[in-house]
């Protein structure tokens, strides 16, 4: 009965594998040749990394290049809008809702999304659906940077006023996705979603 239960268990883990590796895919931008995997998540596609195009405007954390290379690029809310290569763009603040919704929800979507390895201090997630959330902090318009291991933040096209736009955060201490508004000369991370 035990080696029944246990194969069942296994064949359920597989299935769900499965399906999400039937969902991966990558894409190459061609204005610098990187290549990014890619995820469907309920019916759009995402990039499933942070989006490191060099736009104008744009800085790696803490200016190292090997902060570029592991967690991306961070943009200002007017650059965030037009660093997507064709075919993708930033995704609406309506988007991280229903993306949050369809896996579970705010109070748990952070655990769901966030990759299994990456996280400080024990804030890995289960990345249930291959999205591979790495914290990459944050930088701002006076040279400042803080949180990477530790918190990712992400634009969307959508804003608040004049001032301020709305964005997704994960932390390493929950297991959720907060939607907040902050300046949009903060610099943050993108996730393109494709057209």
């Amino acid at each position: 009965m035990m080696k029944r239960t246990f194969a069942l268990m296994a064949a359920s883990v597989l299935i769900g594998f499965g399906a999400y590796a039937q969902n991966a895919s990558t894409f190459t931008d061609t204005r610098d040749g990187k290549t990014y995997k890619t995820v469907k998540i309920g019916t759009v596609v995402w990039m499933a990394e942070n989006l490191n195009y060099a736009e104008e405007g744009s800085k790696c954390y803490e200016d190292n290049d090997a902060n570029c290379a592991k967690y991306g690029r961070l943009y200002n809310w007017k650059t965030a809008n037009i660093a997507c290569p064709a075919g993708w763009r930033l995704p609406s603040d309506d988007g991280w809702t229903v993306l949050v919704d369809y896996v579970g929800g705010e109070e748990t979507a952070g655990t769901k999304l966030k990759s299994a390895s990456g996280w400080n201090k024990n804030g890995n997630g289960t990345d249930d659906f291959g999205f591979s959330a790495l914290p990459g902090g944050y930088g701002s318009s006076h040279g400042n940077f803080g949180n990477a291991g530790n918190v990712g933040y992400w634009w969307t096209d959508t804003e608040y006023d004049p001032y301020d736009a709305w964005y997704r955060i994960m932390d390493y201490r929950n297991n959720a996705v907060s939607r907040i508004r902050i300046f949009k000369t903060s610099l943050y991370s993108v996730r393109c979603v494709e057209d």
